[in-house]
C-alpha cells in the first residue's frame, strides 16, 4: 500500500482546507480554468471520433490493418484456382467484380455505366465477348446498373460493412438457385425511385436471373453495388465468366495475416503463369502524418484557451498569498518549512486543476451523450459513440500542468515570506 509522506499528506490536508474556507474563490479560479481544460478535452475527443471515423472509412474500402491483399489479372484459369483453394475456408476471401443490369430487358439504365443515381457517366455500354464494345442505344428505362462483387466467404471479416437493414449473406446455407443479394446504400436508393422488376442481367449467363434481396449495407462506395455468393451465380454463368477480362472486372483476395492459405495459393497461381501483386494494408500509417497535424494545430488553439485560465489561476493565487501573509508568516514562526508552506499553495492549486478537469471531462462526456441520441439516427458516426478514454486523460493532465504552472509563483512567493512579518502584524 503506497503511503504519502507527512509533508505531503499535510500539504493536501492543507490546501483542501484552505480550498473550503474559500469557496468562492475556489469557484472563480475553476471558471478561469474550465474553458480552457473544456478545449483540450473537447479537441482529443474530436480528434479521436475523427481518426476513428477516418479509419472507419478506409477499412470499409481497403481492409483492416494487417491485411494481405492480392491482386491479380481476372482470367478463367486464376478464376478457377483462387474459387476452389478458398471454397469453405474463413481466413481468406475472394471477390469477383462485374457488371450487372437489374431490371427490365433492352433499355437503358437509369444510371448508364453503373454512375451513383445523382450522376451521369455518359452513355451505356456493351461489351461483347471478343472484347470490343458499342454504346446501348435502347430505351431509357426502369432498370439500375450495378457492380455484381461475387464472394466466396464473408468479407466483413476484412472489410467490416455496417449492416442497415435484412441480413447479410449466409455462406453456410445451400446455394439459392435465385442468388441473394445485399446492396449498398446508394444502390437501394435506385431501387427505391424506381420500381423495378427482379430481373438481372449479367454477361455470360446463360439466362436472366431472378434475384433476391436481403439487406442492405454501407461499404463507402459512391456507385451502385451489389454483393452475391460465387456459388449461386455459378449456377447461371461458369466460374471462367465471372472473371473475364473483356468485361474489366477484378479478381482480389484478402488474407489474414500470417496464413498458409496464402503460400497455397500464390504457388498454385505461379504454376498456372499468373502474375500476382500482394500488399499489405496499413491506414494508420498513410494517414498518419495528416492525423498528427490535425491534432497539432486543434492542440494549440486549446493550448491558448488553457493559458488564459492559468493566468487565471495565477492572479487569483497571488491575491490569496497576499491576503494569507500573517497566516504563512506564523507558521515559519513555529518551524514551519519552505517546503511545507510552498506546498500547501501548490495543492490548492492542483486540486482546483483536478476538480476542474472532472467537471470539464463529465460536461463534455454528458454533451455527446445527448449529441449522439439527438443526431444518431442521421450520422452514422455519431450512433452509438462513446466518450474516448483519451480525452479524459487530456482533460486530468490539462488540469494537472494548469494548476501547477498557476500555482507555481504564488507557492514560491509563499516560501519567500520572512518570518519577522508576523511581528509586523
Amino acid at each position: 500500500m503506497i503511503r504519502l509522506s507527512g509533508r505531503l499528506r499535510s500539504s493536501l490536508i492543507i490546501g483542501l482546507q484552505g480550498i473550503r474556507a474559500r469557496k468562492l474563490r475556489t469557484l472563480l479560479s475553476m471558471v478561469s480554468l474550465f474553458l480552457g481544460v473544456l478545449a483540450v478535452v473537447v479537441v482529443q475527443a474530436g480528434a479521436s471520433i475523427a481518426e476513428r471515423a477516418l479509419l472507419s472509412d478506409l477499412e470499409l474500402n481497403s481492409g483492416v490493418d494487417g491485411t494481405r491483399v492480392m491482386g491479380m489479372p481476372p482470367g478463367p484459369q486464376a478464376a478457377d484456382a483462387v474459387t476452389s483453394t478458398l471454397r469453405g475456408r474463413a481466413d481468406a476471401v475472394a471477390s469477383l467484380d462485374l457488371s450487372a443490369i437489374i431490371g427490365e430487358p433492352g433499355v437503358t439504365p437509369v444510371n448508364p455505366n453503373g454512375s451513383p443515381m445523382d450522376e451521369n457517366w455518359g452513355d451505356a455500354q456493351v461489351c461483347y465477348p471478343d472484347g470490343h464494345c458499342e454504346g446501348q442505344t435502347g430505351p431509357k428505362g426502369e432498370a439500375v446498373a450495378v457492380r455484381l462483387t461475387a464472394l466466396t466467404g464473408d468479407i466483413r471479416v476484412f472489410r467490416p460493412f455496417h449492416l442497415q437493414s435484412g441480413r447479410w449473406l449466409d455462406f453456410t446455407t445451400v446455394p439459392a438457385l435465385a442468388p441473394r443479394l445485399v446492396i449498398n446504400r446508394e444502390a437501394a436508393k435506385g431501387f427505391s425511385r424506381h420500381h423495378v422488376p427482379a430481373e438481372m442481367r449479367v454477361n455470360g449467363a446463360v439466362d436472366n436471373i431472378t434475384p433476391q434481396f436481403i439487406g442492405v449495407v454501407d461499404d463507402g462506395d459512391p456507385q451502385p453495388h451489389a454483393y452475391a455468393r460465387v456459388d449461386e451465380l455459378t449456377n447461371w454463368l461458369p466460374t471462367t465468366g465471372l472473371a473475364d477480362p473483356n468485361t474489366g472486372g477484378q479478381l482480389q483476395v484478402m488474407f489474414q495475416p500470417s496464413t498458409p492459405t496464402e503460400q497455397v495459393l500464390t504457388a498454385k497461381l505461379r504454376g498456372l503463369g499468373v502474375e500476382t501483386s500482394i500488399s499489405t494494408v496499413d491506414s494508420r500509417k498513410q494517414r498518419g502524418k495528416e492525423l498528427t497535424l490535425m491534432r497539432l494545430i486543434f492542440f494549440s488553439m486549446a493550448g491558448l484557451v488553457l493559458l488564459i485560465g492559468v493566468a487565471g489561476i495565477l492572479n487569483v493565487g497571488l491575491a490569496t498569498v497576499g491576503e494569507r501573509v500573517e497566516e504563512f508568516a506564523l507558521r515559519r514562526a513555529v518551524g514551519t518549512p519552505r517546503t511545507l508552506l510552498a506546498g500547501i499553495v501548490l495543492a490548492e492549486t492542483l486540486l482546483t486543476g483536478l476538480l476542474t478537469a472532472a467537471a470539464a471531462i463529465a460536461a463534455s462526456a454528458a454533451a455527446l451523450k445527448v449529441v449522439s441520441m439527438v443526431l444518431g439516427d442521421s450520422q452514422p458516426l455519431l450512433h452509438n459513440v462513446q466518450f474516448p478514454w483519451e480525452a479524459g486523460v487530456a482533460g486530468i493532465i490539462a488540469g494537472i500542468v494548469a494548476g501547477i504552472l498557476g500555482g507555481f509563483i504564488p507557492a514560491l512567493r509563499a516560501a519567500g515570506i520572512p518570518i519577522a512579518t508576523v511581528m509586523r502584524a
